[in-house]
């Protein structure tokens, strides 16, 4: 099982960037997807979930209406659509595969590698 997260980067506050979490040697709608993500020095807090099919989406206070999650099951690949920027999203993006999606509480089953994103202001 692998899953590979991509799209970080460098943007200016109220701009947008669209992670990728690509999955590999597993079908990824066998399995919700959930993004987290640590800041310098915090703990890694999550951030949204997309269970399987029907999708039906999860989204922690601090993003909710700023970042969409979907997922293109043809290509095996959730997207976080992240608009409206702020500094305080500056953190490393993971994603991982999860059982079910259960907001804060949703316990991941595998882990893909960060991929950072930085918010200048």
């Amino acid at each position: 099982v692998q899953l590979q997260a991509s799209g970080g980067g460098l943007v200016q506050a109220g701009g947008s960037l669209r992670l990728s979490c690509a999955a590999s040697r597993f079908a990824l709608d066998y399995y919700a997807i959930a993004w987290f993500r640590q800041a310098p020095g915090k703990e890694r807090e999550w951030v949204s979930c997309i269970s399987g099919s029907p999708a039906s989406t999860e989204y922690a206070d601090s993003v909710k209406g700023r970042f969409t999650i979907s997922r293109r099951n043809a290509k095996n690949t959730v997207y976080l659509q992240m608009d409206s920027l702020k500094s305080e999203d500056t953190a490393v993006y993971y994603c991982a595969a999860t059982a079910g999606c259960a907001g804060s509480n949703t316990v991941p089953v595998y882990w893909g590698q960060g991929t950072l994103v930085t918010v200048s202001s």
